[in-house]
């Protein structure tokens, strides 16, 4: 039988969700001790504040990942008979309309203090009984703000791509991108330094673009896989090859002449509508449809709750990727 209702993992893939929930709570632990400093240093740079804004927006992707696996392994219920798997894709949705929204403010406020020609003041500090400029006290902890987020996120890519995650994979893809924000808030601090006052809001609003970038990108995959699209890569950009594995497999069944699908992301797994039309006088039998099914969850672990259904004729309005000419075809042999 297909895994219907399945909220266990296989070995492999179990053994990588756990390493991932590791990995989820060191970042959430990494992060207080980053947003603490920068909070301190900020002072009145606006580089500083978007740099401080996009560290408290990384707290929520690997928030809503801890929350979302922990609703996947609740069993289907008579009110969510499906299962809770896309608790994955409402995480993601959540995470990428935080960043778009928050990307939005920083952008209006940092146009605006461009527009008003605001010049931040970075002045000097006692530090251990000398007076040092406080723009490379801002620099050593963005140095810090900007490392080990991108070795987190290497780490966690892989495995965002081995269990089929959109918000473990966003949050990694977000990791893996902010040595550009400290990169970005450094130039601003540095230009503050040397009389550019301008360049602190230019450094801001280069980091709140690209958490704008980061927010549009990832709610337009999150909405897409809401809305039933045809299951996608992990990173929403391509269709993704089990489909078509899935349509090889059954079109090669001997009592089978043609087969198409529909396969939806429920989160981890896919929910996989099949149509078969017989081999002309086959009828088939409960246990040829069942070994059909068990040869397709075999395929990959991520099939899940497939329904095969054999027709006479594939139906096109239902499948439009179906070309017409390749219906007739596969209609009449």
């Amino acid at each position: 039988m297909s895994r219907f209702g399945d909220t266990q993992l296989p070995e492999e893939q179990d053994r990588a969700l756990h390493r991932a929930i590791r990995l989820e709570w060191l970042t959430i632990g990494y992060l207080v001790t980053a947003v603490i400093p920068v909070y301190l240093v900020m002072g009145n740079s606006q580089a500083m504040k978007a740099a401080w804004v996009e560290d408290m927006l990384s707290f929520i992707p690997p928030i809503a990942f801890l929350v979302a696996v922990r609703l996947t392994r609740k069993p289907p219920s008579e009110r969510h008979p499906y299962g809770y798997h896309r608790s994955i894709g409402v995480g993601h949705l959540v995470a990428a309309t935080a960043l778009l929204s928050m990307g939005a403010l920083l952008v209006w406020d940092s146009a605006t203090r461009l527009v008003k020609a605001e010049h931040p003041p970075v002045g000097l500090m006692e530090l251990a009984g000398q007076e040092i400029w406080s723009g490379w006290l801002m620099i050593l902890v963005l140095a810090y703000t900007g490392i080990p987020p991108v070795l987190l996120g290497r780490a966690k890519m892989p495995l965002s791509r081995e269990l089929h995650d959109r918000v473990l994979y966003a949050d990694a893809d977000m990791n893996k991108a902010d040595w550009m924000t400290a990169g970005g808030a450094v130039i601003g601090v540095l230009g503050i330094g040397v009389g550019l006052w301008w360049a602190d809001a230019v450094a801001a609003l280069f980091i709140a673009v690209s958490i704008i970038h980061d927010g549009w990108k990832n709610l337009r995959v999150a909405v897409a896989a809401l809305m039933d699209a045809r299951a996608a890569t992990v990173d929403g950009e391509e269709p993704h090859p089990l489909v078509e594995q899935v349509d090889e497999l059954l079109g090669s069944l001997p009592w089978v002449r043609a087969a198409r699908s529909r396969v939806r992301d429920e989160g981890h797994v896919f929910h996989v509508e099949s149509f078969v039309v017989p081999a002309e006088g086959v009828t088939p039998s409960p246990t040829q449809l069942r070994e059909a099914r068990e040869a397709a969850s075999e395929l990959d672990w991520k099939i899940q709750d497939m329904v095969l259904v054999p027709v006479e004729d594939l139906p096109a309005k239902f499948l439009p990727g179906l070309r017409e000419e390749n219906r007739g075809h596969d209609a009449t042999g």
